[in-house]
């Protein structure tokens, strides 16, 4: 399935179900070839500025904000082919949301305040000597800010 479908399919389906598509779909374009914790890290990051609402009010706002995370990077002709990778994106994805539901006290965290990431082999971003939390796999997870969830 191409990435245009995906993202265009995600406007029509009612919440959560857009959200766990636009999640699944940037954890399968951004990680799939990265461990599991890897691919957990990368929903994190995406939960996390989910909460704080700089980068919309939505899964699928944030993941498709302006050169922030792949849906808006790679071509929208790229096709999503790796059954067995989709799958394992799906599921990081879901068990991520369901994780970022419990009480923040409850809550397992694999890059505790990463606001970011990067894969410094192909990318130099200008914030890449921001504190770094921790490195998986290809990915280097940074507190380039604080987010902290909007108010209700």
């Amino acid at each position: 399935m191409k990435l245009a479908w995906i993202l265009w399919l995600s406007q029509l389906l009612p919440q959560p179900a857009a959200d766990s598509l636009c999640l699944s779909t940037t954890v399968y374009l951004e990680a799939r070839d990265q461990t599991v914790r890897g691919q957990q890290a990368v929903a994190e990051v995406a939960l996390r500025r989910r909460d704080s609402g700089l980068w919309g009010d939505s899964m699928c706002q944030v993941v498709t904000a302006r050169k922030q995370f792949a849906p808006t990077i790679v071509a929208p002709g790229t096709q999503l082919a790796n059954d067995a990778a989709w799958r394992e994106a799906m599921s990081v994805a879901f068990d991520a949301e369901r994780n970022w539901a419990l009480p923040v006290n409850e809550r397992k965290e694999i890059v505790p305040g990463a606001s970011h990431f990067a894969a410094l082999s192909i990318a130099s971003p200008s914030w890449r000597n921001a504190y770094q939390v921790a490195t998986i796999g290809d990915h280097t997870f940074y507190k380039v800010q604080s987010l902290k969830p909007r108010q209700s």
